[in-house]
């Protein structure tokens, strides 16, 4: 589960308070790859346009984004939307099972293979890496989507307090608030950065992209995944839990614990003793402080 990679030095005897500075990246050379021949500045005219290009799906791929987190929140809480997690004609139990482990998993593979480091290797060997985010949140999106549409309810309830107003309009609101910790943790870490939009700006302006210092700041000193911590909730938070819903909490919680899992062991690799240091002071997914 790939949210922001905190940039660490290896010198942490200051603060939490300092910035944290990125090592540098630069852009692989075009070489004799297609796609890169494709977006390569042949002239100046050529090059502006290619970069216009790049942009322009960068803007695309952050639009298919923002309306699948938007519909998500619809689709998880039941609000707003034509077609939520419990919606529809329900089939049998197996069947339905199959089809939603099969739709969740798609979006696991997809995210976890292109979110390591040895895929956006070989990846910016045939892409440019100005769109490899952008082109990331694109197929995020899109397996999502596909998982919205293709979605079978489970009816059954497991819990039901939707007759009881402060439980209902409470636990709502918990749901919602956990989808607001998702946008804020965002923003903590460069929001557009994280959702290609600053690569293909970069790109756009003739500039070489370069990592953003990271201040461990605001819920970052709490949590080292408060996007996760934010699924988390707005996922579990509901006043009517039925089967389908639970299933979908369950497989998805787990797929986040997996995934900070796999993206820990990614940070210790290659900060080591850094990251080692930063675990020891901020837990992961729990906000308790350390003793």
């Amino acid at each position: 589960m790939q949210t922001r990679t905190i940039i660490f030095t290896h010198d942490q005897s200051d603060s939490l308070n300092r910035p944290l500075k990125p090592s540098g990246r630069s852009e692989p050379a075009p070489g004799s790859c297609p796609m890169h021949r494709l977006f390569a500045p042949a002239d100046h005219a050529g090059g502006m346009l290619s970069r216009i290009a790049l942009f322009t799906f960068g803007l695309v791929a952050y639009a298919m984004f923002f309306g699948t987190i938007l519909y998500a929140i619809g689709f998880v809480s039941g609000l707003f939307v034509p077609k939520t997690i419990n919606s529809g004609t329900a089939g049998s139990v197996l069947t339905s099972l199959l089809i939603n482990t099969g739709l969740l998993m798609l979006f696991v593979v997809q995210h976890t293979s292109m979110a390591r480091p040895a895929f956006k290797r070989i990846w910016t060997r045939i892409v440019p890496h100005a769109i490899e985010r952008s082109i990331f949140v694109a197929a995020a999106s899109a397996c999502l989507m596909l998982l919205f549409w293709q979605w079978r309810p489970l009816p059954d309830v497991v819990w039901d307090v939707s007759s009881v107003p402060a439980l209902k309009y409470g636990l709502t609101a918990l749901g919602l608030f956990g989808w607001a910790i998702v946008f804020i943790s965002s923003f903590m870490v460069s929001h557009f950065d994280l959702f290609g939009l600053r690569q293909v700006w970069m790109k756009l302006r003739g500039q070489a992209y370069q990592p953003i210092a990271f201040r461990l700041v605001g819920f970052y000193k709490i949590v080292r995944h408060p996007l996760m911590v934010g699924f988390l909730i707005a996922f579990w938070s509901t006043p009517t839990m039925t089967l389908g819903h639970l299933f979908f909490a369950a497989m998805t919680t787990a797929y986040i614990l997996f995934g900070t899992w796999i993206e820990e062991r990614d940070l210790m690799a290659q900060f080591g003793q850094s990251y080692a240091d930063y675990r020891r002071r901020v837990r992961g997914l729990i906000p308790i402080p350390r003793g």
